[in-house]
């Protein structure tokens, strides 16, 4: 069982990259999101929403599961990159600008962790909070990443 936590946890291996793990996992994420997108675009939404709802659950499991032998909040576990950008991405338009947008945003908030973000990993110290300020995150940029579309489609 933990090698199989190892296995989602690090988004398929996307964990174990030497720099910048976490951008990894986002770009996991991404090449999920993308991978609907051309295959069974009509389904994105309840996919991203089973995916999202599935790997918040199985990615806390992942991270209580890794906790012994990787410590609190591996940077190898990037599962919860990958459901926050999964987030930042539901019900907006395919447009490859808006996927670019919402990577950045969706690291933006994951890195600096403003409004907030860092106080529940920090309050919760849990395997859940691994998981919880990445949703957080995710949802920050998906009202951020909502405003910019508004914004774009407003002004032209």
């Amino acid at each position: 069982m933990l090698q199989l936590a190892k296995i989602i946890g690090t988004s398929f291996g996307f964990g174990y990259a030497p720099v910048a793990p976490g951008t990894f996992g986002t770009l996991f994420g991404v090449l999920i999101y993308l991978l609907i997108q051309f295959t069974i675009p009509d389904q994105m939404t309840p996919l991203l929403l089973v995916l999202i709802v599935t790997g918040t659950i199985v990615g806390t499991w992942c991270c209580k599961m890794t906790e012994p032998e990787w410590g609190h909040d591996s940077g190898k576990i990037v599962l919860d990159e990958s459901v926050g950008v999964w987030i930042t991405l539901l019900c907006v338009p395919f447009q490859w600008w808006i996927v670019v947008a919402a990577f950045i945003l969706f690291r933006f908030y994951d890195i600096l962790k403003p409004l907030g973000i860092k106080k529940i990993d920090e309050g919760m110290h849990s395997p859940a909070s691994v998981m919880l300020d990445d949703v957080l995150a995710g949802v920050y940029a998906w009202i951020t990443l909502q405003a910019v579309i508004w914004g774009q489609q407003a002004y032209f």
